[in-house]
């Protein structure tokens, strides 16, 4: 029998992110996969948030995964138009790799973060993050393998797995089990846990296609994304590698099914290319767009992260970006549980807070996905005219696209605006969180938002300096935070102190202590240390809560 602290089923991208936070904070972790090690995955996602990067770059990989991608000097901007080969109607402009680097300005230059977004389709990004993973000494990948089941124990989780060439049968033992198996997730089944929302918003063709000959029609300035809209079609055209791989989705109306639809037809119309243009179909597939979410996300010793307890139409790309998020407010309330310093009760702080973001954001998303649904559905019939009113037309769509696009690239509100608003490991002081939009962000201290970054001197980001754990963010050195370090230590919670000059918080942190978590979230602040920090240190390891309810 193989010994493991945490099974993780599923060598995705929240799965190996799980694996490869666990693996840094000192745990052992088994990964169970179907597929073989190299095999490509499907090409759905095509850009990692600003808010995921920064979780890599604590990882020390968000370096490598910006080498993938797009070339270097290809724009990511989104072009509105009729068609690829068509009349533009907007363009919300964004960097290239290489124009990140040189700080070329941007919708999204102002976000307090030292790691931008990044557009790279899950094609080159998941094998670099594989790659990775697979060097860690703390992490086993058993590639070919298929779970079956698991049994929970009082102390530990036995799960039976399957060698896909062999056939052979079996049996890791670990602590917890996380299932990051995808939206057909067998262990949210087992864990009795239901998918609650709206089965289906939108139906959609996807062709992955080959076509050599495109960018030559499109000219010296192609986009990263395309929203085609005409009167025939309407859907996405996404640039793959920059040369000659595209995937196009072309979005069915209420009434149409997958079969009505003549695929070639659509992308040519998407396309804006006669029936002589020649292009290559490498994968294609049919799928609905809804909102899902699982009405639980823990049984016991075993939890489930990403797309197996969440999925919703890809507006914004927020799909495995959230689940990206789930992973890291897992790994670290797992590895503080097993490594001992905390209660078992900090567990139940995955589920208090992820679950109600989950809802929040997948509503936020929806919202915005049946805006550009109703923009598609009235696409007016003269747009493609040269005529005063085709060019009126255009104009007033293509006004609607940059701001529906605006919103969805450049989401502040999604990457740092959500806030833990129920959690039982954060100490709420009675200030109102701020209110935030797909787009709209403020940042703030108040416990359970993200900790404001700032610049150091130095230019060090204040994100680098935090420590694994728990972090006392120190903005007047004359506080004395005595008590507060004691009680940490006398109950081994790991806590750094930071002092920052006030010159360097910029007026971003509103006390003189901060208490900043290792996913950078705030648990606590205060002028000073509180009467009883004891019990401050119990909150956030996970027993206070545990305490009060044994008390009732």
């Amino acid at each position: 029998m193989t010994e493991s602290k945490v099974i993780v089923i599923g060598a995705g991208p929240v799965g190996l992110t799980l694996a490869m936070d666990l693996a840094s904070r000192g745990i052992e972790v088994v990964v169970v996969e179907t597929r073989a090690p190299g095999e490509a995955p499907a090409v759905k996602c095509n850009s990692i948030s600003s808010r995921s990067m920064e979780v890599y770059r604590r990882l020390g990989i968000a370096k490598k995964i910006r080498e993938v991608g797009l070339p270097s000097d290809h724009s990511t901007d989104v072009l509105s138009t009729t068609s690829v080969t068509g009349i533009p109607l907007s363009r919300l402009v964004l960097p290239s790799r290489n124009g990140r680097k040189e700080g070329v300005p941007s919708p999204d230059s102002w976000w307090p973060t030292p790691e931008p977004s990044h557009r790279a389709n899950q094609i080159f990004f998941e094998p670099v993050i594989f790659e990775h993973a697979s060097k860690q000494s703390r992490i086993t990948i058993l590639n070919r393998h298929e779970f079956t089941e698991y049994v929970q124990e009082k102390h530990r989780v036995v799960a039976r797995v399957r060698d896909l060439d062999s056939g052979e049968i079996k049996e890791i033992s670990g602590a917890y089990l996380v299932g990051c198996d995808g939206g057909r997730s067998i262990i949210r089944t087992m864990i009795g846990a239901t998918f609650i929302g709206t089965p289906q918003i939108q139906k959609v063709q996807s062709s992955f296609i080959r076509a050599p000959k495109l960018l030559e029609l499109i000219g010296s300035n192609p986009a990263w994304m395309y929203y085609a809209l005409n009167p025939r079609r309407c859907g996405t055209i996404i640039a793959i590698d920059g040369k000659e791989r595209w995937n196009v989705h072309n979005f069915l109306y209420n009434n149409e099914d997958y079969d009505d639809i003549d695929r070639d037809w659509a992308i040519r119309q998407l396309l804006g290319v006669g029936p002589d243009f020649e292009y290559e179909i490498i994968s294609q597939e049919n799928w609905v767009g809804r909102r899902m979410v699982a009405d639980k996300m823990r049984d016991g010793r075993v939890f489930i992260a990403g797309d197996a307890c969440h999925l919703w139409i890809p507006a914004a790309g927020y799909g495995m970006n959230a689940g990206i998020a789930d992973a890291a407010d897992l790994a670290w309330m797992l590895a503080a549980s097993l490594q001992g310093w905390a209660d078992a009760g900090i567990l139940d702080a995955y589920e208090a807070e992820r679950k109600p973001i989950t809802e929040q954001i997948s509503n936020i998303i929806t919202e915005m996905a049946v805006a550009v649904m109703h923009q598609r559905r009235n696409v007016p019939e003269d747009i493609e005219e040269d005529s005063p009113a085709g060019e009126a037309s255009r104009k007033r769509v293509g006004e609607q696209s940059h701001e529906l696009e605006l919103q969805q690239q450049c989401s502040a509100g999604l990457n740092y605006g959500y806030f833990y608003s129920g959690s039982p490991i954060i100490a709420y002081d009675g200030a109102d969180h701020p209110a935030y939009s797909m787009h709209e962000y403020q940042p703030s201290t108040v416990p359970g938002c993200r900790a404001p970054h700032v610049w150091l001197e130095g230019r060090r980001s204040l994100y680098d300096e935090l420590g694994p754990y728990y972090t006392l963010v120190r903005i007047d050195p004359t506080i004395s935070i005595g008590p507060l370090v004691q009680a940490a230590h006398k109950r081994n919670v790991p806590i750094k102190v930071l002092d920052l000059k006030p010159s360097e918080a910029d007026g971003q942190y509103e006390t003189g202590l901060t208490l900043v978590r290792p996913d950078q979230y705030v648990a606590w602040r205060g002028n000073s240390v509180p009467d009883d920090a004891e019990q401050l240190v119990e909150l956030i390891r996970g027993v206070a809560r545990v305490r009060k309810a044994a008390e009732v």
